[in-house]
């Protein structure tokens, strides 16, 4: 490889984008029993929000990151507006500027970025009406939590 071809590659590496799967989202009758029963049948390791999923980042082999399950109350209100009876949350990098960039493009931003110890959200619409959430994780703070997680 050359010095252009790493240049260009190392660039690409920084631009807002999604860079995976954070977390699946969806609603359940009884949220404990299907927690339960993903434990018991499935072997998923349950906490209170659901299941977190280890894994390893293809780029930084020694960082953990996290992809959380969770079910919901059917009808939360977390998912709206969206009617759908999901809702995806990608890990993204750069999330201000992919904000901006998302705004630019007319895209729905529906709340202004959160920010915890563990990371930065957002909250957008597709144009099929799903609810996006948007999140800049700080897998540390997860891993210092020393939580159970599914492998």
């Amino acid at each position: 490889m050359n010095n252009q071809q790493q240049h260009t590659e190392n660039e690409a590496d920084n631009r807002p984008k999604v860079t995976g799967i954070g977390g699946i989202f969806f609603f359940s009758e009884n949220p404990d029993k299907t927690k339960e029963w993903y434990a018991k049948n499935l072997g998923l390791e349950v906490n209170q929000w659901g299941s977190s999923f280890e894994f390893r980042n293809a780029n930084r082999p020694e960082e953990i990151n996290y992809l959380q399950w969770s079910p919901f109350r059917q009808g939360s209100e977390y998912f709206a507006p969206s009617k759908k009876e999901f809702m995806i949350n990608y890990r993204v990098q750069h999330l201000e500027e992919l904000v901006k960039q998302l705004q630019a493009n007319g895209v729905t931003v529906l709340d202004s970025i959160e920010v915890y110890d563990y990371g930065k959200f957002v909250h957008i619409m597709d144009d099929d009406g799903n609810k996006i959430e948007l999140w800049e994780p700080v897998d540390s703070v997860f891993t210092a939590m020393g939580l159970k997680t599914t492998r």
